[in-house]
């Protein structure tokens, strides 16, 4: 599928991009080459090839996720540019 330089100009605002004459002539290369890939790929007979959640096995090679105590709040609150009350004092987002 081949995109013209004005489907890109059009892609180009939709995105609120402002490209140069040259940008807009590559990228209106390569889209239409991820198109071509994309229309490839749509022709693959995926019926007898199982939906998947991961592409990796059900076994996790992460550590276990245990609680244990956190630190204290006091060294928490020791590098904190300002606290009050025992919580972080940032200034205000909005006035």
């Amino acid at each position: 599928m081949s995109l013209t330089i004005q489907e890109v100009e059009h892609i180009a605002k939709l995105a609120r991009l402002e490209l140069t004459e040259e940008e807009t002539v590559r990228y209106c290369g390569q889209l239409s080459a991820i198109l071509d890939h994309v229309a490839k790929l749509q022709q693959l007979d995926t019926d007898k090839i199982p939906p998947t959640a991961s592409i990796f096995s059900g076994d996790s090679h992460l550590r276990c996720d245990e609680p244990r105590p956190g630190l204290p709040r006091e060294e928490l609150l020791k590098n904190a540019p300002e606290h009050e009350k025992g919580q972080f004092k940032i200034p205000p987002v909005f006035e």
